[in-house]
């Protein structure tokens, strides 16, 4: 049978099912409920002014799934946000579904329409079990429709509606608030310092001695924290993972992993290590000790993909990756591929049920007694049941991408919870422009910077880029990665990016647009990434006197002066990687209502 029908509809399954249409009060909004497997339901709408919670249970039964459908009218819709940052073009209804659960994905989305509107953003109250979405256009009706279903057992499914029209970054962070985000903890400091990787720049031909001139290099450029990838566990140089499991650091490239932690350390940098948690490799002992507990053999990446829910796997990962932590005393662990284990689950509640007692178990081993250690975690294990178990998440693979790296950062900015966000590495040829470096850091402005290029092969220029644009991100790190945030215009690949905190004001344009500048604000920051050099300043009042100043994209001063601005337009020539920055001096600076809260 066919995931989805022609009309964007869920199919009807073979079990009974009891069906509820259900009046929402909101007009052209219609509402369907569906208990599959269950003879009556009850269905539960509450809230008011287009922001409405539906709950529905099962009635008689506690092993039941529930389908909640819904539809508008597509009229004035331009994009189609999802956590996946994947193609921001209107689907058509037909199109399989995807699923999210603890270990991929998350379920949230919103329908966006002209002026960054949210037509409809929703996000179900599901955290661990498996989350089936539908959402597509209707080519019969005109309408967008959306479902989703999930099992129940003992708690209602709970799914929440932002019909406002608000901005949809305002509606997302409901979303993120509803889930429970300002209930945990906030992430050490640590987690938002700018980060050297060895992946792209050595991938696994790397050793002790390479790894300590690199970080030798790093730490008086700014950086806060090394990332040692793939390779430390290994003396193999090849693309395989057929050593991956055991978790033990190679004698030969690593002889002395204690005194080379410490040396790393002692330059003041956080040393973090890789581990692929699912992974046990064809040539390493754990993957002849596991044979029998794996969910997967992959023949082409030479490892099996262990099972979570074993007792004996969850103890053996816990077992050595607290040995990284205690005996050599490592800072934090990239934990990569969690989301393979939900790819090749066959029972992805179970599956998901067991990634969720190992990563408790690892906060019991590592966290417990060192409660600052980071925990990096990437696309697209991304939802709200991961947020307790990491320190930042990352955004997936995409080299040499600005564009992809600017949406991905600003995508996981919207829905990271208390987590830092970082960027894909950054990485560039050694005869990279200056400028088009500049660029790489400016895409990635409202996230935590990472770097992987050999920074003993760069000339000065390009180290001046680097260094400088590390500074106005640690400089500014409450505004632009704390602060308020918005992207806008996802349909365009997010032309310009806008932070709010504090008096402050940060912009990021990457198209040749006039910036909207509206909310009072002493300090105001534009980086420039378009060849189109004059940018334009649209003021709700005028400013009055400003001090004002333009670096190019290695920090040399271009202009420093003083200017009073008394219409509420105002045009400053900022080469593409250069950076204005405007202060007010005078009483005027804007008083109107914010484009931020």
């Amino acid at each position: 049978m066919s995931p989805v029908n022609w009309d964007g509809s869920a199919p009807r399954s073979a079990e009974t099912e009891c069906v509820r249409e259900v009046a929402t009060g909101v007009p052209g909004l219609s509402l369907t409920v569906t208990a599959i497997g269950a003879t009556d339901l009850a269905v539960r709408v509450t809230g008011a002014e287009r922001l409405l919670l539906v709950e529905a249970e099962p009635l008689g039964t506690d092993e039941a799934r529930i389908r909640v459908a819904w539809r508008l009218p597509c009229t004035g819709a331009t994009a189609l946000w999802r956590p996946e940052t994947d193609h921001r073009w209107l689907p058509p209804g037909w199109r399989a579904p995807r699923v999210a659960d603890l270990a991929a994905g998350a379920p949230i989305g919103s329908l966006i329409g002209t002026g960054d509107a949210a037509l409809c953003t929703f996000a179900l109250g599901e955290q661990l079990r498996p989350v089936t979405i539908g959402e597509g256009v209707v080519e019969e009706t005109g309408e967008f429709s959306w479902w989703a279903e999930h099992a129940v057992a003992g708690a209602p499914l709970r799914l929440r509606l932002d019909l406002t029209r608000r901005h949809f970054a305002d509606t997302l962070g409901e979303m993120v608030e509803w889930w429970g985000a300002g209930e945990l903890p906030a992430v050490p400091a640590a987690a938002f310092a700018p980060v050297f990787c060895t992946w792209y720049v050595r991938h696994l031909e790397i050793t002790a001695a390479e790894v300590e001139r690199l970080a030798a290099l790093a730490a008086p450029l700014g950086f806060g924290a090394v990332i040692v990838d793939d390779g430390w566990q290994t003396p193999e140089t090849t693309r395989s993972y057929a050593t991956t499991g055991d978790w033990q650091p190679a004698e030969g490239p690593f002889p002395d992993f204690a005194g080379h932690v410490a040396r790393v350390r002692a330059l003041g940098l956080a040393y973090l290590l890789w581990v692929a948690l699912p992974f046990a490799g064809d040539r390493s002992a754990a993957g002849k000790l596991f044979a029998a507990q794996r969910l997967h053999h992959d023949e082409e990446l030479e490892t099996s993909v262990v099972d979570p829910g074993d007792v004996g796997v969850r103890a053996h990962l816990a077992r050595r990756l607290a040995r990284l932590v205690e005996e050599y005393r490592v800072d934090g662990l990239k934990i990569d591929f969690i989301d393979t284990f939900a790819r090749h689950a066959t029972d992805r509640a179970a599956v998901a049920a067991g990634v969720r007692e190992l990563l408790a178990e690892l906060d019991r081993r590592l966290r417990g007694p060192r409660p600052e250690l980071l925990i990096e975690h990437r696309q697209p294990y991304t939802g709200p049941g991961l947020w307790r178990h990491a320190t930042m998440v990352r955004a997936t693979d995409c080299p040499h991408s600005p564009a992809e790296n600017r949406a991905r950062t600003a995508d996981l900015r919207l829905t990271a919870g208390p987590l830092a966000v970082h960027a894909d590495p950054l990485t560039w040829h050694p005869d990279e422009d200056p400028v088009d470096i500049a660029v790489l850091f400016q895409s990635v402005l409202f996230a935590t910077a990472q770097v992987s290029v050999d920074l003993g092969r760069q000339h000065p220029e390009q180290l001046a880029v680097l260094r400088f644009w590390l500074a106005v991100q640690r400089e500014h790190l409450d505004l632009l990665q704390r602060g308020g945030f918005r992207p806008h215009r996802p349909e365009l690949g997010y032309p310009l990016l806008e932070a709010r905190g504090a008096g402050q004001l940060a912009f990021g344009r990457y198209a040749p647009l006039p910036i909207p500048v509206a909310g009072p604000w002493q300090l105001l920051l534009v980086a420039n990434a378009d060849p189109d050099p004059v940018v334009r300043l649209r003021f709700e009042r005028p400013p009055g006197r400003l001090r004002l100043q333009v670096h190019d994209c290695a920090g040399a001063v271009l202009t420093d002066a003083e200017q009073t601005v008394t219409g509420p337009e105002f045009a400053v020539s900022v080469p593409r990687g250069g950076l204005l920055t405007l202060k007010a001096l005078a009483p005027g600076a804007d008083q109107g209502p914010g484009l931020l809260p």
